[in-house]
């Protein structure tokens, strides 16, 4: 009520307002000083470049949350798609070198960007290497990650629908030990608790759990492998059912029961995923944890294990 009657009063005002420039200066705006300092790159002096004794080398330096369009190849539907990615890049630092050239970092990603940048380790390999060059430091990381779409059929309708995991790639450049690379999928399940089945007269509490396995690839991984969908059928293949974003009256009755079928303990999720990680012989080593978002609780159940082969 008495902002209606605040503009009602307004509407009688008759304002003058002064120039633009005048209102800038009422606002704190003030004109530029006398320009001293040099206009020309070679003749700026150059704070990062400094080389002393400072104290400490530096593990990692870099830049981080960069987004950035970016292609993304797939063996499931659909096959080539475009999504947004988020980069990390970083490189170690020396004792006697004061800092890094940043806008290096991201001169690399706008190169790669304009070539149409697709994420395949072959690209990524020659991505790194190639910054570590331009850096002149031994050693690089890259950490990216983004949204991976693909198609899910309802189980009994049999109509399509998108869903997506949070898939991420680290690449390890080193001059002296050459590229490590790491691959993480985070993907949504459901899961049925068997101690409920067991002790309920009927029915039995689900949730929708989260399985994030992270794997060291062999170096001579053939990415004809897609270890996107080995990942995603690990989790999926052992949880006690599967999400879906199409789900008609058929599809919930088949998803309902099967989750029913197949009770799972986050325990039961990180040892049945791991058995399948185990079974990949270009997976080196591999974590698996599975976080359920409890349906009769405010917390979170959590699981996890490590496996070096």
């Amino acid at each position: 009520m008495y902002l209606s009657k605040t503009i009602d009063w307004m509407k009688f005002m008759n304002i003058k307002l002064p120039s633009k420039a005048e209102r800038h200066y009422l606002f704190g705006s003030v004109n530029p000083g006398p320009k001293k300092k040099p206009t020309q790159k070679h003749e700026m002096h150059d704070l990062q470049n400094q080389k002393n004794n400072f104290l400490f080398p530096i593990n990692k330096v870099g830049i981080s949350n960069v987004k950035m369009p970016v292609h993304v190849n797939s063996v499931l539907q659909p096959i080539q798609q475009t999504t947004i990615a988020t980069f990390t890049l970083t490189s170690s630092l020396p004792s006697d070198h004061k800092g890094t050239n940043m806008s290096r970092f991201t001169e690399q990603l706008e190169k790669y960007r304009q070539q149409g940048l697709t994420l395949n380790l072959l690209t990524l390999h020659d991505f790194v290497k190639e910054l570590s060059d331009r850096l002149e430091q031994t050693d690089t990381k890259l950490e990216v990650e983004f949204p991976w779409f693909y198609e899910r059929q309802g189980p009994s309708s049999g109509l399509i629908g998108l869903n997506h995991a949070n898939a991420k790639i680290d690449i390890f450049y080193s001059e002296e030990t050459g590229f490590t690379n790491e691959v993480t999928l985070s993907c949504g399940v459901t899961t049925l608790c068997p101690c409920s089945k067991e002790i309920s007269e009927y029915s039995a509490h689900n949730q929708r759990g989260f399985v994030t396995m992270k794997a060291c690839l062999l170096n001579d991984y053939d990415e004809k492998e897609d270890w996107k969908k080995v990942l995603l059928n690990a989790a999926e293949s052992n949880a006690s059912a599967c999400i879906h974003p199409v789900l008609k009256r058929p599809d919930e009755k088949a998803v309902t029961e099967q989750a029913y079928e197949n009770p799972r303990f986050v325990e039961d999720m990180v040892r049945l995923v791991a058995a399948d990680l185990y079974e990949i012989e270009w997976f080196t080593s591999f974590t698996v944890e599975c976080r359920n978002e409890e349906s009769i609780h405010l917390h979170d159940a959590i699981a996890a294990l490590t496996y070096i082969k």
